[in-house]
């Protein structure tokens, strides 16, 4: 198990892809100069041991030190033990709709990374809870088990998208059961269940199924995304946008959020239905109540005993700057007759 202890610094690996169009520049300047000068036989004939290749080659072995260089700072970390650890926390499960409509962009940036937003900002939150996210549209299913590493939860919830599911909907019921299968310990006793959603099409039987689930012990908590006046889904292609998603008779469909549909289901769960227009208020509302919640003891294994490994980086970083500093720009005399680049091949 790795873990990286300055990540921050990952950002200066933006000199490579500036070194490189520096080097490009210079080089376009040089052929372009050097055109003036004199043809390319000439050239030739007057600076007869000028490698190109050789260039390259020496300016990628200075990237790549620089590269491991950067990552020694990053400083990576590996977990060497692994090691059972008690734990006081409640279960959480996140049921996020990912269904077109939520790609509505009524709210900044849409309703989809304003659920994310939601859901990221309350796992920041908590303690030591365990968490899960469930995913549903025309289906349901599970993107992570119930967990106490945040940072995967954080991680596996940023690549949500409508394109996971195989069919459009929303299918709260499948959701409301997967959830079901998610609080696999008998002695906790809060688990929590969030549905984040803009409340479109959802089942008249959801209430029933949401109230069973109560029955068993589940707190049910809704969270409403986007405008009541409604918005228009936008459609892209490679991140382009083509036009907005029209009906069988060619009309731009408007999609609404429904609070009185999430209110339901709330209330038949004896939960509560927040706006999540505003980031801050569900998440604020919704740890205020993890932590006002009787905690459960569990056990979980978790990867202690870091050790730091940024000396291997260090050492084939500085490896690769020393090939740099004796590769020569140049052909030598004794490379020119071995043409270890195969550079004449290259000419022709």
């Amino acid at each position: 198990m790795y873990r990286i202890e300055e990540p921050i610094y990952f950002s200066l690996l933006i000199i490579i892809p500036a070194m490189i169009v520096v080097f490009l520049l210079v080089l376009w300047w040089k052929k372009r100069t050097q055109k003036k000068f004199a043809d390319l036989n000439l050239l030739q004939n007057l600076a007869p041991n000028t490698s190109t290749f050789k260039s390259v080659l020496k300016l990628v072995f200075l990237l790549l030190g620089i590269t491991f260089l950067v990552i020694a700072l990053v400083n990576p970390k590996m977990g060497t033990k692994l090691q059972t650890v008690k734990r006081e926390g409640v279960d959480i499960v996140f049921a996020l709709d990912v269904s077109k409509s939520m790609l509505a962009e009524d709210i900044a940036p849409n309703r989809l990374e304003k659920a994310k937003q939601i859901i990221s900002k309350t796992i920041e939150k908590l303690g030591s809870d365990r968490v899960g996210i469930i995913i549903y549209a025309g289906n349901a299913y599970p993107l992570l088990p119930i967990t106490t590493d945040h940072a995967a939860a954080n991680m596996f919830l940023q690549n949500a998208n409508p394109d996971m599911v195989s069919s459009q909907g929303t299918d709260i019921n499948g959701a409301l059961e997967l959830a079901k299968t998610y609080y696999n310990n008998d002695e906790q006793t809060n688990r929590f269940l969030i549905i984040i959603s803009d409340g479109e099409d959802h089942q008249e039987e959801t209430k029933q199924v949401a109230q069973t689930l109560t029955e068993e012990g589940v707190k049910i908590y809704t969270i409403g995304v986007g405008l009541e006046n409604g918005s228009p889904i936008p459609m892209r292609v490679n991140g382009t946008m083509i036009g907005y998603k029209k009906d069988n008779k060619g009309e731009t469909v408007i999609t609404k959020r429904m609070p009185d549909v999430l209110q339901g289901i709330a209330d038949a769960a004896n939960g509560i239905y927040i706006d999540g227009n505003v980031t801050d208020k569900p998440v604020t509302v919704i740890a205020d109540i993890i932590a006002n919640a009787e905690k459960s003891e569990f056990e979980t294994k978790q990867f202690s005993d870091y050790k730091d490994q940024f000396q291997w980086f260090v050492a084939i970083g500085l490896l690769f700057l020393l090939i740099d500093i004796l590769l020569f720009d140049k052909k030598t005399k004794w490379l020119r007759k071995v043409d270890l680049f195969d550079e004449e091949k290259t000419k022709k």
